[in-house]
């Protein structure tokens, strides 16, 4: 579905938090749509020299570049779902990141007072951002288990942002804890440019109104300097 539109180690202790999202578990197993071909070539070039520089992160955040194998950890946790956790519904568990030099690109800026972060990621991805969305559509909410916790992971779709991308989505996302406590909450901006996904999230651990103005501001920098 291309479409053209206008438009560390985690720093310990870093959160990433999803605005609060309904959504009602679906029944049965989804199943993976088959990947739809990309529309275009490959991009050239490595995802770090793509990625946007620490210090276009404005206060209070603090940013810093993080190495590949943490980088693929850190965004498994923007997931919400560990790589080690199973899932319920069968067929909702999101791809392992790949820890291969290359694969993901992982700038995460702090704001040390709130715990609150943005972070910006870029991902060679093999199929269209339109997968992705119809996976996020059959797993509203999803049960994951890992090391005898249980969490709650919920996803809501709301309006794509409009930038020049093939394509785009956005979503709010909560993870809650088996006594129903909010524990990460966060707001992703995704857009697709050939076989690089750009993700920018703002996460937090308090509940805090996502800081939209830098998130968009710092979306739309990573995306443009894509290809």
């Amino acid at each position: 579905m291309g479409r053209r539109t206008r438009h560390a180690a985690f720093a310990a202790g870093a959160a990433l938090i999803v605005a609060g999202c309904g959504g009602s578990t679906v029944s049965g197993t989804p199943e993976p749509s088959s990947a739809a071909p990309l529309s275009s070539s490959p991009i050239e070039g490595g995802l770090d020299t793509m990625l946007v520089d620490p210090s276009v992160f404005p206060a209070p955040y603090e940013a810093v570049v993080l190495p590949q194998q943490a980088a693929a950890a850190a965004a498994q946790d923007l997931d919400g779902i560990g790589a080690d956790a199973s899932v319920d519904p069968a067929g909702c568990k999101p791809s392992a990141r790949g820890t291969a030099a290359g694969s993901t690109a992982l700038v995460v800026g702090t704001d040390n007072e709130t715990r609150a972060t943005i972070s910006i990621e870029l991902t060679r991805v093999r199929d269209s951002l339109a997968d992705q969305v119809s996976q996020w559509e059959q797993c509203p909410s999803v049960q994951a288990t890992s090391n005898d916790v249980v969490s709650t992971v919920t996803t809501d779709l709301v309006p794509a942002p409009p930038i020049d991308a093939d394509d785009t989505a956005a979503y709010r996302r909560t993870v809650t804890s088996g006594s129903g406590e909010v524990t990460q909450s966060m707001l992703s901006l995704v857009a697709q440019k050939s076989d690089v996904r750009i993700t920018a999230t703002f996460m937090s651990f308090s509940g805090d109104t996502p800081d939209s103005a830098t998130l968009d501001e710092l979306f739309t920098q990573s995306v443009q300097k894509v290809g």
